[in-house]
């Protein structure tokens, strides 16, 4: 026998044979982009998800866990017995005293419900009875980088594939001319930053990752023809390196070779499809002004909001927006009603219009950041000013759409705000409530990678039925 006659030159040496016939194969079942599911494990309640990530650790103590207690006990020390030796982080962990400090701002019931919402977010308020309040999330996490990738991926330590890269692979597309996967940043924010591996694919092929929409006249990098190159000359040379690729993968099967060949079609497509997309020249005034005057200026979180919508219409599976900034270590009387004034009304006008274009029921609206804050002073209280540090014990989010019970809170922490009392929600269990109401079973979307099994719930996550409509 030849020595050089190995397996992968017998494949080749077949060319349209068993192994090019398997390849194209696969790549046939790409390009239908079902997924590889062929159905979901069970009915669905949602088609797709919009993420309003808040980057930075948003202070539920002021937002949506309203502690009277706190302001009865201004000053005083965080007792032991409450406490009950949990870490804290090494910024607040060195202090002589940890003062507890209440709320400046008021809280008060809001529509039939009566769920009860702080005086910075009106707007959220006046959306009581479409959205479900969770204030028992827990999660394992205390500094920003893994908390992030940890509600991301389900993994602290960065590389695992991103909850919408585990859609797109189990799902696929419902629109051949846009990514599944959209990612926005609010542009001209502060705050921690957020690597592109937040809304990468990991060990998934590259097809999955998030494509990143950005503002400015060329949204998606790289999408515009070069100077002197018209479009019919592209899909000539579109045309012959698919040709080239397809040489290629008919005498070697490689998954690189399938998603190159998939990206550059779907990047040629959307070169028609992004500009219609991000066009908001067709909106009403009313919807612009429903969003906030700054839903005219692209990349500001009100525009990204819109552009949720109109990407949503469109079958984007997966619309994940981060705003930055939240991470109020000081300055919290000040800062966080700043940050309220750009998200506030563009995320309920987003609920709002997503209700009135009837897509709210088969749309999962998320709202939530890594972490939550502490009911005690980092650095010095004083009478008009304070800061509060990473609290991973407990923190508040909220869900609207997609099969999520309206106008409910779910939940409880103690009187002083420091620990879940009753119903704790993990970030797995909220990863597993997603997959859920899209009808995926979170134990059953795998991938086997070095040896075993992975998902994005690792080997955690309990669907949380309470809050299922």
């Amino acid at each position: 026998m030849n020595e050089n006659f190995t397996r992968r030159g017998m494949l080749q040496s077949m060319g349209l044979g068993f192994g090019g016939l398997a390849a194209s194969q696969m790549l046939a079942g790409d390009s239908a982009a079902n997924g590889i599911l062929s159905q979901t494990h069970h009915p669905s309640k949602a088609k797709r998800v919009i993420f309003l990530f808040q980057s930075g650790g948003p202070s539920q103590l002021d937002l949506f866990d309203h502690k009277p207690l706190l302001k009865e006990k201004q000053g005083l020390e965080l007792p032991d017995s409450v406490r009950g030796g949990q870490r804290l982080t090494g910024m607040s962990g060195n202090q002589s005293s940890l003062p507890l400090v209440g709320s400046p701002f008021e809280f008060r019931p809001a529509g039939e419900c009566g769920t009860e919402f702080s005086s910075v977010i009106p707007h959220t308020a006046s959306i009581a009875d479409d959205i479900c309040v969770v204030r028992s999330m827990v999660t394992e996490a205390i500094n920003h980088g893994p908390g992030v990738t940890f509600m991301q991926s389900g993994a602290m330590i960065p590389g695992r594939p991103s909850m919408g890269a585990w859609l797109d692979y189990g799902l696929g597309t419902e629109n051949q001319d846009l990514p599944a996967f959209v990612v926005m940043v609010t542009k001209d924010q502060g705050g921690q930053p957020l690597s592109s591996g937040l809304w990468g694919s990991g060990f998934l092929a590259s097809k999955h990752q998030g494509v990143r929409f950005r503002s400015g006249a060329d949204p998606v990098l790289y999408l515009n023809n070069p100077a002197g190159i018209d479009s019919e000359s592209r899909r000539r040379a579109m045309d012959t390196l698919g040709e080239l690729h397809q040489l290629q993968l008919n005498s070697q099967a490689d998954g690189q070779i399938e998603t190159r060949i998939a990206q550059y079609e779907l990047a040629y497509r959307m070169q028609a499809s992004i500009p219609e997309a991000i066009d908001l020249s067709d909106e009403p005034q009313h919807v612009l002004d429903q969003y906030g005057p700054d839903a005219a200026n692209p990349g500001t979180f009100a525009a990204n909001c819109l552009m949720a919508r109109r990407l949503a219409e469109r079958g984007v599976r997966f619309i994940q927006l981060y705003h930055p900034g939240w991470d109020h270590h000081g300055g919290l009387p000040g800062g966080l009603p700043k940050k309220c004034q750009q998200t506030d009304q563009p995320a309920a006008a987003l609920v709002k219009d997503l209700k009135q274009a009837g897509l709210l029921d088969d749309t999962l609206v998320v709202w939530s950041g890594e972490f939550g804050r502490t009911n005690y002073c980092q650095g010095k209280l004083t009478a008009n000013n304070f800061g509060r540090d990473h609290h991973p014990r407990c923190f508040s989010m909220w869900m609207a759409g997609g099969g999520v019970k309206p106008g409910m809170s779910y939940g409880q922490t103690d009187e002083y705000g420091y620990n879940v009392t009753e119903n704790p929600v993990h970030v797995h269990d909220l990863q597993a409530t997603i997959l859920h109401l899209l009808g995926i079973d979170h134990e059953r979307l795998t991938y086997k990678y070095q040896g075993r099994q992975f998902r994005l719930t690792d080997v955690h996550g309990h669907v949380v039925h309470d809050v299922l409509g």
